[in-house]
């Protein structure tokens, strides 16, 4: 019940692009798989369609139905003229450039999919969720609706390498530069790793939605399985609770190592839950405390605590959100 059309132009009579089919067939390849190789959308590429009529189609197809997730993505020609936005396609004309970003507002918007997610890498793409009326600009954009797009609606969208720089970034986040701790990739997600990258001086993304709850569109292996993270609340009985450490909890600290060791030596059990709280530091949930690395608040018997990361992923544990 996730479906994504994904669309590259390159074949613009006038004014050619290089980078857009290259983009298009690596959204669908990386949209198709999870990244332990699950299957996650059932992808339609389309590649240089040649007629408004026929993208219009494609996406009202899309859109159709009730599935959980309908995504599209577009990379190719972006056009604004004094009423609107549109995404360009090669029979363009004067006054008819292709299909208007108003039209798939309102093809999105009249969706009963659960969850709507268009992603533009065109020319002045930030137009939609945009509605020019009477002078006025308004933004209309209805529950379930999520726009990601490469740039505002004054800016170009650049190509470098083969690719569009957004796409390249939007690919890097999906791969998973943009995952959580627990592996997911959002799109509020995807928004905040790509404006982070992209400078105060280039091209700059914009992201409009009205969810309540973000619906991933990827999911990666996570730098720390959620069954340690599950077990945060055996080791922390409130999340400002601090867990004392000693030397028995350091697994070099023991006899048969060939270095100066400290009694309590090593103990099995202490030395598993250290491993896991040391995976979990490495991913910003713990944090020694009165020392910089987590082998020295062993062995010198300090402790450790949640950081206010850490307290999140705590209680979601505590409410089965994890």
């Amino acid at each position: 019940m996730r479906k994504a059309l994904v669309v590259g132009i390159n074949t613009y009579p006038q004014c050619p692009l290089t980078g857009c089919i290259n983009d298009a067939n690596a959204v669908a390849q990386i949209l198709e798989r999870n990244g332990d190789g699950s299957a996650n959308f059932a992808v339609k590429k389309v590649l240089d369609v040649n007629s408004k009529g026929i993208l219009r189609g494609h996406i009202e197809d899309c859109f159709a139905g009730d599935a959980d997730v309908a995504l599209f993505y577009f990379s190719g020609h972006g056009y604004i003229d004094a009423v609107g936005g549109n995404i360009v396609t090669p029979d363009y004309c004067e006054h008819d450039m292709g299909v208007s970003m108003q039209d798939i507002l309102t093809i999105v918007n009249k969706s009963k999919c659960k969850n709507k997610v268009v992603v533009l890498d065109c020319c002045h793409s930030g137009f939609l969720g945009r509605i020019s009326t009477e002078g006025q600009t308004i933004s209309i954009i209805s529950e379930g609706v999520t726009l990601l797009t490469a740039s505002k609606s004054d800016e170009p969208a650049l190509e470098i390498a083969g690719h569009g720089v957004f796409t390249s970034l939007f690919l890097s986040a999906l791969s998973g530069g943009a995952a959580d701790i627990t592996g997911y990739v959002t799109p509020g997600g995807i928004y905040a790793y790509i404006d982070k990258a992209l400078g105060p001086w280039e091209q700059r993304p914009v992201f409009k939605t009205n969810v309540t709850r973000f619906s991933p569109l990827r999911k990666v292996i996570p730098q720390v399985s959620e069954v340690i993270i599950r077990r945060i609340i055996n080791y922390f009985d409130k999340s400002d609770t601090e867990v004392r450490l000693n030397p028995s909890f350091e697994p070099t600290n023991s006899p048969i190592v060939d270095h100066e060791v400290i009694e309590p030596y090593a103990d099995k059990d202490n030395v598993k839950l250290f491993s896991d709280l040391q995976k979990l530091e490495g991913v910003g949930i713990i944090v020694p405390c009165e020392e910089e690395h987590m082998y020295f608040a062993a062995m010198k018997s300090k402790s450790c605590k949640l950081t206010p990361v850490g307290q999140h992923y705590w209680r979601l544990v505590k409410e089965n959100l994890i």
